[in-house]
């Protein structure tokens, strides 16, 4: 007795839209796909701790293993600005009809410190972290804004020196002292939006890193961090819309309105105009045109 051969018929390919929807029915999505921008925010919200103590571990690894530690977050900036004071105070003779110049240099140092640092360490988040990035699954936006929580985190503990050193200088306190808050908190918005913006440049374009200290000691230059916009290009035949440019990047102004809180002798004159106005526009374009600009790319970082 013999036995018929059993034929099975082959089996049908099954396309994209079997497979979708053979995945809905389980409940599965693609891996690392872009979520909707509020679905995004609210996963991000969710890391909110992971953040915070990412952010944290970071601030206490800097200079973990240098004999001072954690001493270098105050002595660094002021390295910075004793350094200044000689070149552009002394040598350049910058601080000329200029009130209270070392508050005011000081100031200047410590905030765009600040400024300056998050858009550099933003430049990295993506394409420094490669391992992280590939093998968890998490917002890839909580890279780069836990950097700038990091540092400004250092940045409250300098202003605890800052504010040290101008009432050894003969500041005043005052209600104008109280404008600090809503300026630090303008300028880390601002910051956030860089860091996101450099996120996703230099996850791309890695040589990025490279040309960024050229881009940032430009920008500091003509933000007036080392001498008065006002009193220098006023004594030059420069065309108006220079200085009026000058004064209304957004550095300068960050810069202007914690000198205008602290220092007696700074006062509204030395502003740009509607400089509140510049200060939360500048803050909202880059906080909000940052994190979208970011999320468009989220399930691409990683990759290649």
């Amino acid at each position: 007795m013999t036995t018929a051969p059993v034929t099975t018929a082959p089996t049908r390919p099954a396309n994209s839209a079997d497979l979708a929807a053979l995945a809905a029915t389980h409940g599965l999505t693609v891996s690392g796909a872009r979520p909707s921008l509020p679905r995004y925010l609210a996963e991000l919200w969710g890391r909110r701790h992971f953040v915070a103590a990412y952010a944290t571990a970071r601030m206490h690894a800097t200079y973990s293993t240098a004999r001072l530690g954690q001493l270098w977050h105050l002595v660094t900036p002021l390295l910075n600005a004793a350094v200044y004071y000689f070149i552009f105070g002394v040598v350049m003779n910058a601080s000329h009809d200029v009130p209270d110049y070392v508050p005011f240099l000081i100031t200047g140092v410590f905030v765009w410190d600040f400024i300056g640092s998050s858009v550099n360490a933003g430049t990295r988040a993506i394409h420094g972290n490669l391992g992280l990035v590939r093998a968890l699954h998490f917002p890839r936006a909580s890279l780069p804004v836990s950097t700038v929580v990091q540092l400004f985190q250092q940045l409250l503990v300098t202003m605890g020196t800052l504010v040290a050193l101008l009432l050894a200088l003969g500041q005043t306190p005052g209600p104008a002292w109280l404008l600090t808050l809503p300026t630090l908190f303008l300028t880390a918005v601002f910051c956030a939006g860089c860091a996101l913006v450099m996120a996703r440049i230099g996850s791309k374009h890695p040589d990025v890193s490279q040309l960024m200290p050229f881009v940032l000691r430009t920008w500091m230059y003509s933000s007036g961090v080392m001498w008065s916009i006002d009193k220098v290009l006023g004594r030059d035949d420069l065309p108006h819309w220079v200085t009026l440019a000058l004064k209304a990047n957004p550095a300068a102004v960050y810069i202007d309105l914690m000198r205008f809180s602290l220092i007696d002798t700074f006062t509204a004159h030395s502003l740009p105009h509607h400089v509140w106005p510049l200060a939360v526009g500048w803050a909202l374009l880059a906080g909000i045109g940052g994190f979208v600009y970011f999320w468009k790319a989220e399930e691409e970082y990683g990759r290649g």
